[in-house]
């Protein structure tokens, strides 16, 4: 454990299990208080405060961003972590569909943040961390609607930037690969050959195999912290070379 993050009170939404939990878990190494928001919380490490929270429903964020300020005396870092994944193409998901999980993954983060802002000005260490996808910058078959979730998420990294730099508040953004998750997970036990499906998953990345949630919470650690202080309006990714290397193939 180090001390970089002491005294600061960070918001993970999302925070209860897979990657939030991992960022969670950094964050507190790094120093940080920790308050976890999620829609169920019985996943949330002792060690971290726990709000029950849906970041599709603004008076439930309100509440809770509310009381994390009430008690643990501020917000200094805010990691909008909380997002649904979706498969299909334009042709297959439908209009309810759509609007849901742009609610999650894109709405959702302008209400968090909304209702953090108050308090990410007075601090001084003000930073907010977007949690986006490979899946914003390469193009991947039968992922329509998360792609442009994702895309939208990196373009609202860069507005919120640009709006609140002045005000003393970074915003940058992790772009993580194919990630060994819970979602990850169920979509693999759903293949017709999960086996097969995961040694392709592996192989699209150039490192050879899934990144893992603690890549992923180290990236966010760095973004959030002091040695950060120069960095906003961008994003880091954590895809194993996916995004930009062309290897050759063994």
């Amino acid at each position: 454990m180090s001390d970089e993050l002491q005294g600061r009170i960070a918001v993970v939404t999302g925070g209860a299990s897979g990657i939030g939990a991992a960022i969670a878990a950094e964050l507190v190494d790094a120093g940080a208080r920790v308050a976890v928001l999620d829609r169920s919380v019985e996943g949330a490490a002792p060690e971290c405060d726990a709000y029950a929270a849906d970041v599709t429903d603004r008076a439930s964020i309100e509440v809770a961003i509310a009381a994390v300020a009430a008690e643990s005396g501020g917000i200094d870092i805010l990691v909008n972590n909380a997002g649904i994944g979706a498969q299909g193409s334009i042709e297959t998901v439908d209009d309810d569909e759509w609007a849901r999980v742009l609610s999650v993954n894109v709405t959702g983060m302008a209400r968090v943040t909304s209702a953090a802002l108050p308090w990410l000005r007075r601090s001084s260490h003000a930073a907010v961390c977007n949690i986006a996808s490979i899946a914003a910058t390469v193009g991947l078959p039968d992922r329509a609607l998360y792609s442009a979730s994702k895309g939208a998420v990196l373009s609202l990294t860069r507005a919120m930037a640009a709006d609140h730099l002045r005000e003393g508040i970074r915003v940058n953004a992790v772009n993580p690969g194919t990630a060994d998750t819970p979602w990850v997970g169920r979509l693999l036990a759903s293949a017709s050959d999960p086996h097969a499906e995961r040694a392709a998953l592996e192989q699209r990345q150039p490192h050879g195999r899934l990144v893992t949630a603690e890549e992923v919470a180290a990236a966010v650690r760095y973004l959030v912290g002091p040695h950060a202080g120069s960095t906003t309006g961008t994003f880091i990714e954590v895809d194993g070379g996916m995004a930009r290397l062309r290897l050759r193939p063994q």
